[in-house]
């Protein structure tokens, strides 16, 4: 099923070239989560690389994942195994063959981490391996007990700091791609040393990561405003599942606290899941009780939570050894002791969150899109990979595997096509009005977020969605026409753009398939297991 949505204008601000500096690269990578950077560390080193990154470069949804990544470790364990888990996790939209290529990469892709120094936690000589839902088998590598994520990018980016053809531009807003004559030429960005630059490529890599800061309630940290996806939308790239946002199950729930993730390894390791009434609930919702798959796990908690009139539930460790908790979860241990709760004793308040966006711009096998000159990896894309939801632990994994091939793809086009010079192609956009001065972005943005929670969340119904597109659009009716000269404007009309497609995707999607829980039509339907895919009209 194909949606064509209209575009108030395929640019978010004018510029004329002959204003403006001019800066020249091989490969653009926009991103800098473990696609991007992975992407970057795979090109030769006769090819120039420029990395945008819209924060500092430690700073990624990647740095934040905790459970760690899954992969074919275990002699005991099977590839054919982790890829019917995957497809299985996936109720029928996963690309059988991405499953595939995907699983047959992880060890060797995990094997290079462990070359560049990543210290992942070991048992017996060998690499640990813990259990999370979904899964058949232990099979997920972690680093320093629950934080996987911040100690893959350490090492990766002190590999990316150490080659001298990559260049990072960090707390660079990347506006627009640039398409001429049906080809990504490279993009519009921003920061406050340079002002405005254009930025030419021959080839262009689309990593931005994800959307969960259109919700109120999120995993995510402050930059995953899903800018990539309204800027491929915008270029005219073909986007598709963008109704499957994965909630994760258990979000700390404290007032005052962000809302930290806490990992599903902690599950995984045996904890339950108590109403406010003490009763452990999950085994009457599935038979792997909190172990099963997170789309399960998200629904159930959501019903228990109105069953028993609280807003939360909880997680429970005080049947576990207490010495092996702290140790297997150091951070969220000490993390938990600033709100005075001891992980090992006291119940811990938690509630889903918005977490994975699984849809994003469509991508072959080798990260292309249908935009030629444009590549993407990561979140922001839709591989094929994730199906209507993700399992546990296969993010970290499609970021280094589509990383890795977006690169050895690249390197072969460029090959082929040679070194001809780069020039600028005649690009000018003319300018638009300017914010009024009545517009206030953070009112406008917590009331996004709220809507989006309220009417496009775990559960979904029709009356609620046309509620949200009539909201939308009509913020969008006097948002989008405006030219911002900074980020926050920027951001916020990314997020309209891409609440608008994921509400449209999710009126059309008239079943329940996974991550995608609609009250009115509570069961899965044949007739929809197809894809939706949204484009500009």
């Amino acid at each position: 099923m194909r949606i064509p949505l209209a575009v108030d204008r395929p640019a978010l601000i004018g510029f004329s070239p002959e204003e403006l500096p001019h800066h020249f690269t091989d490969l653009l990578v926009i991103g800098g989560g473990i696609a991007g950077f992975r992407c970057a560390l795979g090109m030769p080193n006769r090819y120039r690389t420029i990395v945008l990154t819209k924060d500092e470069d430690t700073e990624s949804n990647s740095r934040y994942a905790q459970g760690g990544i899954a992969g074919v470790l275990d002699p005991e364990d099977r590839f054919d195994n982790h890829i019917a888990d995957t497809l299985s996790a996936g109720k029928g939209l996963c690309d059988p063959s991405v499953v595939e290529m995907v699983v047959h990469e992880a060890p060797a892709r995990i094997g290079e981490l462990i070359e560049w120094g990543v210290d992942f936690d070991q048992e017996n000589g060998h690499v640990a391996l813990g259990l999370e839902g979904g899964h058949s088998h232990a099979r997920i590598a972690h680093a320093l007990g629950d934080s996987t994520g911040r100690e893959i990018m350490r090492a990766i980016i002190a590999q990316v700091r150490s080659r001298p053809k990559i260049r990072v531009w960090r707390n660079s807003f990347t506006i627009d791609l640039l398409v001429h004559e049906g080809r990504c030429r490279g993009v519009i960005v921003w920061d406050r040393r340079r002002g405005l630059s254009l930025v030419w490529a021959r080839a262009v890599v689309l990593a931005t990561g994800g959307a969960g800061q259109l919700y109120r309630e999120t995993t995510n940290p402050s930059i995953a405003t899903a800018d990539g996806h309204a800027m491929a939308f915008r270029a005219g790239a073909a986007l598709r599942d963008m109704e499957f946002m994965q909630f994760h199950p258990t979000v700390l729930y404290l007032a005052g606290s962000t809302r930290h993730l806490l990992t599903e390894a902690i599950r995984g390791e045996g904890a339950y899941l108590r109403d406010r009434n003490g009763e452990r609930f999950m085994p009457g919702y599935h038979a792997l009780a909190e172990l099963a798959p997170r789309d399960e796990v998200s629904l159930a908690i959501t019903a228990q939570c109105q069953k028993t009139r609280h807003p939360c539930v909880y997680l429970d460790l005080s049947h576990l050894e207490p010495a092996h908790v702290r140790g297997r979860f150091p951070g969220i241990d000490q993390l938990l002791k600033q709100f005075g709760l001891d992980m090992t004793r006291d119940p811990i308040p938690v509630c889903p969150g918005a977490h994975y966006m699984i849809g994003g711009m469509v991508v072959d096998t080798n990260g292309r899109s249908s935009i030629p000159g444009l590549w993407g990896a990561g979140e922001v894309t839709s591989s094929g990979l994730h199906g209507a939801n993700r399992l546990a632990s296969n993010s970290l994994l499609e970021g280094l595997v589509y990383g890795a091939r977006v690169a050895e793809d690249v390197a072969n086009a460029l090959d082929t096509r040679g070194r001809e010079p780069l020039e600028v192609p005649p690009i000018e956009r003319p300018r638009h009005s300017g914010p009024p001065s009545g517009i206030d972005l953070d009112d406008l943005r917590k009331s996004l977020r709220a809507l989006m929670w309220r009417s496009v969340g775990i559960t979904r119904s029709a009356e609620g969605l046309e509620e949200a597109w009539s909201q939308v659009e009509r913020w969008g009716r006097y948002l989008l026409p405006l030219e911002f000269h900074e980020p926050p404007g920027w951001t916020m009309q990314n997020m309209l753009i891409t609440a608008r497609l994921m509400i449209a995707s999710a009126l059309a999607r008239k079943e329940s398939r996974g991550v995608h829980n609609r009250s009115d039509f509570p069961t899965a339907d044949p007739a929809f297991l197809e894809h939706i895919e949204t484009v500009r009209a």
